[in-house]
């Protein structure tokens, strides 16, 4: 899974404030130069003078709409601005609904002056994708109120901590004094956050039952210790009191300024955060008992045209139903299971596919002890998959990351609401690498055959290729570095598993038969998610369905299912987006022949960003179509 803008594992547009999508569709920078020769020679051109003009409406409204975001800043490692860099982004429906008319007008003046336009290809791809950002940023925001607000999963409760332990650095005084603006107005961004959630509640949109005690957990974990406790000797620090104080005792100033910000510090979290957090729990309990039955999206207000507009929006594609989805689903998972016999016939086991799947979660010796030791043994081994693959990766592929990759355990502030694993990419500026984190907190749910197809999802050629490739484009506007959709993002990474195996990776019949046991869970999850909100499968109907699927762990299978019910249509986007890019490799090699090179296709497919999948196809044709000439 890929954080594009987050630290916790929420990478989905409806999670980041309006403003953050609202900035994908403006944000740009200036469009690739003319040579010096020519500038000195030759007047533009029509379609390049139209060119710099859409870059320059791009860039001004970029400028406009990242103001508009401090979060987003800091997310992207901007601290230019300190005012800024003290606030949060405005949460009110007021502040939402004129974002939602700033990119109506926006849309309606790129169309006026460019629609028609003579601009260069490069130029009109990038109109293309700030067309469709424009487009389905406005159908999400149609269905806000659809959405849960606080989950076990994601929502403010946790992710405003990310954002201050994981992004809000702090090498200068005013730097700390800008955390300790944030934490002042913590309490009461996270109250407007609360009272939206009492207004869906009212109008029946919950998450299940499950979601509650997890949000209550982490809410109080945020709060416990020092400074919220009298006794915090033997609690030890609150997270976000830590963080501070670690940040703090870092900075080159007196021991008397460090002890004078520390004071204010606390103030803060007891005067501001802590009050804000005991209403939170206290509105998640009451809304505990009220939580009615079924698990899907079908039981909210306007159920079946929100998920609809999910399975659009993580799909990138109108024309796929709920039914066609589910059926794909079914289709895929039989022809995998045929791939995993043949790999039971290669090791010789002697049983049903479900009893192989059975051996794999309860035998030992596929898993690393639950221990420190254990634990750092998977992170040295991770380490060495990623090392082989990016030691073979120019073979196959004509553009790299600059960017380093680095493999990390989850940091034990938010372990608690962490997938299995995820990457972070790295800042723009390339002072921090690219992350690929593995949740080490229990080792039975990290099986050790399923390693290097993780490594690989998650790392290398996955979404570090991906991410950090995107970010690192000097040629198109910056949206194409930062907009992110699931279908081409997550179908990447799940296209660059099975590239390991094209590769020549996957020598061990195990490790082989974790990457297909990867493939299946995600061709379950067509099925599964499409269960759960069109054809309203409980949540133990999905779990056994996955039980008797995959080889997944049950501890993982719970999670990942409870996962699908409030995070409704991501999951399938992983399979779609990977089928479309095995279609359109397959049809390039069809068409090309000898001429097909694999360096090439990858370049056309990763040096245009985060492409919504009719565009992805697009640049492969133009790719296609230049190479047969």
């Amino acid at each position: 899974m890929f954080n594009p803008l987050k630290g916790a594992p929420a990478a989905r547009a409806l999670l980041l404030p309006l403003v953050l999508l609202l900035a994908a569709l403006v944000a740009a920078c200036s469009g690739q130069p003319a040579s010096p020769a020519k500038a000195l020679t030759d007047a533009p051109s029509v379609a390049e003078e139209n060119a710099q003009s859409l870059n320059a409406f791009f860039q001004a409204q970029f400028e406009a709409q990242l103001a508009r975001s401090p979060q987003a800043k800091t997310y992207l490692g901007m601290r230019d601005d300190l005012e800024a860099y003290g606030q949060w982004d405005d949460p009110s429906h007021a502040a939402r609904d004129e974002e939602v008319a700033l990119t109506k007008a926006s849309l309606a003046e790129m169309r006026s002056r460019f629609a028609n336009a003579d601009l260069p290809e490069a130029a009109r791809v990038s109109y293309k994708f700030a067309e469709f950002v424009a487009e389905n940023s406005l159908r999400q925001a149609a269905f806000e109120d659809q959405n849960y607000v606080f989950t076990q999963f994601f929502g403010p409760h946790s992710d405003m901590s990310t954002l201050l332990i994981g992004y809000h650095s702090v090498n200068t005084v005013a730097e700390a004094e800008a955390y300790i603006s944030r934490l002042n107005s913590y309490g009461e961004v996270l109250n407007t956050h609360i009272d939206h959630a009492q207004a869906r509640a009212k109008a029946g949109v919950m998450p299940p039952a499950f979601a509650y005690p997890v949000v209550i957990e982490t809410s109080r974990g945020l709060i416990t210790g020092a400074p919220f406790e009298s006794d915090a000797s033997t609690v030890g620090n609150s997270p976000l009191w830590a963080d501070f104080v670690a940040k703090v005792d870092a900075l080159d100033a007196s021991k008397a300024k460090k002890e004078a910000l520390k004071a204010r510090a606390k103030q803060a979290l007891i005067g501001s955060v802590k009050p804000a957090y005991d209403r939170l729990i206290s509105v998640m309990q009451g809304q505990a008992k009220q939580v009615g039955e079924g698990d899907g999206v079908w039981k909210l207000p306007r159920g079946k045209a929100y998920y609809q507009a999910q399975l659009a929006n993580y799909t990138t594609r109108d024309d796929l139903t709920a039914e066609d989805i589910h059926s794909l689903g079914l289709l895929e998972v039989a022809r995998i299971h045929g791939e995993m016999r043949e790999i039971m016939a290669k090791v010789k086991f002697n049983g049903s596919l479900q009893a192989f799947f059975k051996h794999l979660r309860e035998s030992d010796e596929f898993y690393y002890t639950n221990n420190d030791a254990g634990r750092a043994r998977y992170l040295r081994e991770a380490t060495a998959y990623i090392d082989a693959m990016m030691a073979r990766a120019p073979e196959y592929f004509g553009t790299l990351p600059k960017a380093d990759l680095e493999v990390r355990a989850v940091e034990p502030y938010r372990i608690e609401t962490a997938t299995g694993a995820f990457y972070e990419p790295g800042s723009l500026d390339g002072t921090r690498p690219g992350a690929y984190y593995v949740n080490l907190s229990n080792m039975r749910e990290l099986p050790v055959y399923q390693m290097e197809t993780l490594a690989y999802h998650e790392g290398a050629p996955g979404h570090h290729f991906q991410g950090s490739i995107a970010q690192e484009l000097n040629n198109v506007p910056m949206f194409q570095k930062l907009t992110w959709y699931s279908a081409y993002g997550e179908g990447w990474a799940l296209y660059a598993e099975k590239m390991g195996k094209d590769m020549g990776a996957f020598t061990d019949p195990y490790q082989d038969f974790g990457r297909l046991s990867y493939e299946v869970f995600r061709a379950a999850r067509l099925v599964v998610d499409t269960g759960i909100h069109a054809k309203r499968w409980t949540e133990s109907e999905a779990r056994k369905y996955m039980l008797a699927n995959t080889p997944m762990t049950e501890g993982d299978i719970e999670n990942e299912v409870r996962r699908y019910i409030v995070w409704p249509g991501q999951a399938v986007s992983y399979k779609v987006g990977m089928l479309t890019i095995l279609e359109l490799r397959q049809k390039a090699m069809d068409a090309l022949g000898d001429k097909f090179d694999y360096r090439e296709f990858h370049d056309a497919v990763l040096t245009s960003g985060s492409l919504p999948l009719s565009l992805l196809a697009e640049q492969v044709d133009a790719y296609i179509q230049s190479k047969g000439q």
